[in-house]
Order: structure tokens, then C-alpha cells, then sequence
């Protein structure tokens, strides 16, 4: 308990215990027993086993994507994506993202170019990425930031117009739809991350969606040494294969999905609800027509209006022992293996900068119980 010396904070007592960001779904454990006992009867740890298959299968379908490989993580999958598309030049993205995005580029020796956010959506600005495409522009690594779909359509035609690849960071969109079409179909390739902390996840894991069956087969070599057959290695690959116990793991999460996500959407109506009047505080949505992933519950603080920065929010929900998380400050774009870079300039990012410095995302996963948004809406109400 990280207050116990503390009576009462304001006019709202801290939490017992700490109320986290998220956490993740967790089958019962006879269940995940019983799911283990046939990998301990299989005697088939890895390689592509039974379950393995299933939930490749099983995602597939759920995703709606003609191709999809797994992969033991998404930094990982995002890895040989990049590689599997043969990328040699400069790759567009976004700042305002987790480190492993720009850190796949790093890894693949490819120069970043940063380019700013839109100021609604937080993805990749179009305008933006037009201006930063040079003659040695590969490829855009766009994010779905949020679980929000980026603008495809422009970056897309971007893309088709400079014969550029597209590949999409959908760790935060599982399941995201626009209209009718799911995010895992579009561009070149998508990337899902599987990450304990995500809506759906295998504790550690990530997939690749395609609608190219000759990439899919890339990523399938690629993810296990290159190995083609027992005495031909056709390329070098890497050791990035999802094991069964992980796979077991997520073929039980994923019955447990849509209850999941029915619990975190009656939280996000309770801090709409509460957040919808307040000045100066805005609660990151789904748009019109999008079926969300419900992987946040994100808000964005203007101190000029609420009266308080959104560092002073993260601190007093500190105090009332709620670990919010102001997802994504620092930028990438601050690290400090990008930050020489002309694009990593804050002149070149004032929007993506604005915005590091106004988000934080919020408690909200099913076990947590309504009572408790309420409580946290009050506390941050309170602080202005």
C-alpha cells in the first residue's frame, strides 16, 4: 500500500490498494490446466503446434484478415514485417507512440523521419507526411494510436502516389473496424501486439495481417530461422515464434473478449458522463462508425481552461493511489538515439508536443468496479 500514513487526501480517500491502468484478463485456472494438459500430452511445446494453429485460425477469422502469422511478440512482428518487405529507404511515423515503433526502424538500420499528429485524432497528420516525403521516402509507419483509425485513405493515396509501402502499428486497434472494414486489411501489413497489458493478449505475443499470401509465407520463414525444410535455411530469419503455452493461453482470453469489452464500455460511458460538462477536460472517443477496441480511456487536460496541467492530475491521482499513465510522453521523438534528428525537432512537431503534454490515460478493465471510476472521476473533478 503506497499511503498508508495517509488519512484523507482533499475530500476523497485514497484507494487501499493501487488502481493500475489496466489489468489483464485472466481465465480461470482450471481451465488454462486443462488447456495445458493437452500441450503436456502433445509433448509439442513450440513450433508451430496445435494450439499454436488454432489461434492463428481462430484470429484470423475473429480479425476478418485473409493472412495473419503469430509472432512471441510485436516489436518482433513489427521487426520482420520491415524486413519482410524489403524496406531500404527513409520510413515516415509518427512521435506520439510507444518506443518499439521507431525502435523497429532503429533495428532494421533504417533513417526515421518524424512527421506531426493531427490535432483530433493524434495519428499521423496526412498534410504532414506529404511534406516530409523525400527522394529516399521507403515507406509510412502510421499508428492507430488509441485504438483510433488513422486517416487511410489519404495515406494511402500518399502511398500510391509515391510508391511508398504502408505499414500499420495496430497494437492498440484489435478488432477496430471503420465501416466495414477492418483494420488488419488495410495497407501492406498491420501489426497487432499481444502484450499482457493489451484488451486481447497471450501475455507476451504479436501477429501480422496481410492481404499477401507470398508476405504471409516471408513472415512464416522469417519468424523461425529461415527454415524452409529440414536441410534448407532460404533466408536469415530470427527466432520469433508464439509457444503453445502462450497460444493456449490466448485461445481462452479470447472467449473471454466480448464480455471483457462489454465491462470497459459501461466504464468509458461513466467518465463520458462525468467528463462530458467539465471545462477543459476532453475524453478521447470512438468517431462515428468505428468500432472501437477498448483498449483506453484516454482524456486530455487544457490547464488554461480546467485550471490545472495534466501533470498536476497525474500527481494528485498519485496521491489517491491511482497509477494513470501519460501515455506517450516523452515523444520518440525526445529519446535519445532519435533526438539529433532534423525531424525530431519540436519546430517540426508542435502538435505531436502539445499533445504529449495534455494526455493521460485512465484505470479501465473489467474487474475494476464502476464504483471506483466514480471515485477517480471525483478525484480528479476535485482537483481543479
Amino acid at each position: 500500500m503506497l499511503f498508508a500514513n495517509v488519512t484523507k487526501i482533499g475530500t476523497v480517500q485514497p484507494f487501499a490498494e493501487p488502481v493500475y491502468v489496466t489489468r489483464p484478463i485472466l481465465p480461470p485456472l482450471e481451465k488454462m490446466s486443462a488447456l495445458l494438459g493437452e500441450v503436456w500430452e502433445a509433448g509439442w511445446l513450440t513450433n508451430s503446434g496445435m494450439q499454436q494453429k488454432a489461434l492463428e485460425q481462430r484470429l484470423q477469422n475473429f480479425l476478418a484478415v485473409p493472412h495473419l502469422s503469430l509472432f512471441s511478440s510485436g516489436t518482433t512482428a513489427l521487426m520482420v514485417a520491415i524486413r519482410a518487405l524489403g524496406i531500404s529507404g527513409e520510413v515516415i511515423t509518427t512521435p506520439f507512440t510507444f518506443p518499439a515503433t521507431p525502435h523497429a526502424l532503429f533495428w532494421n538500420n533504417l533513417p526515421v523521419v518524424f512527421a506531426d499528429v493531427d490535432p483530433d485524432s493524434m495519428n499521423l497528420a496526412p498534410e504532414a507526411i506529404e511534406a516530409a516525403v523525400g527522394p529516399n521516402t521507403a515507406a509510412i509507419l502510421p499508428v492507430h494510436v488509441f485504438g483510433t483509425p488513422c486517416d487511410w485513405e489519404a495515406i494511402e493515396d500518399i502511398a500510391a502516389r509515391h510508391n511508398l509501402r504502408v505499414i500499420y502499428d495496430a497494437a492498440h486497434a484489435f478488432g477496430t473496424e471503420i465501416g466495414s472494414v477492418p483494420v488488419g486489411a488495410l495497407g501492406d501489413v498491420s501489426m497487432f501486439s499481444f502484450h499482457a497489458t493489451k484488451t486481447f493478449h497471450t501475455a507476451e505475443g504479436g501477429a501480422l495481417s496481410t492481404k499477401d499470401p507470398e508476405l504471409k509465407a516471408r513472415f512464416d520463414l522469417l519468424r523461425n530461422f529461415g527454415i524452409q525444410d529440414e536441410t534448407t535455411v532460404s533466408m536469415p530469419g530470427l527466432n520469433g515464434k508464439m509457444n503453445e503455452l502462450q497460444a493456449a493461453l490466448g485461445l481462452l482470453v479470447l472467449d473471454m473478449l466480448k464480455e471483457e469489452q462489454g465491462k470497459r464500455a459501461v466504464l468509458k460511458r461513466i467518465y463520458e458522463q462525468w467528463f462530458k460538462p467539465v471545462d477543459g477536460i476532453h475524453l478521447v472517443s470512438d468517431r462515428p462508425g468505428v468500432k472501437g477496441s477498448y483498449q483506453y480511456v484516454a482524456i486530455r487536460i487544457d490547464k488554461e481552461r480546467f485550471g490545472r496541467s495534466r501533470d498536476e492530475v497525474y500527481d494528485r491521482l498519485r496521491e489517491h493511489n491511482v497509477i494513470a499513465r501519460k501515455y506517450f510522453a516523452p515523444l520518440c521523438s525526445e529519446l535519445p538515439h532519435f533526438k539529433m534528428l532534423q525531424s525530431a525537432s519540436a519546430a517540426n512537431l508542435p502538435v505531436a508536443n502539445r499533445v504529449a503534454s495534455e494526455i493521460l490515460c485512465l484505470p479501465v478493465y473489467g474487474a475494476l468496479p464502476p464504483e471506483s471510476v466514480e471515485k477517480i472521476c471525483e478525484i480528479i473533478v476535485g482537483a481543479n
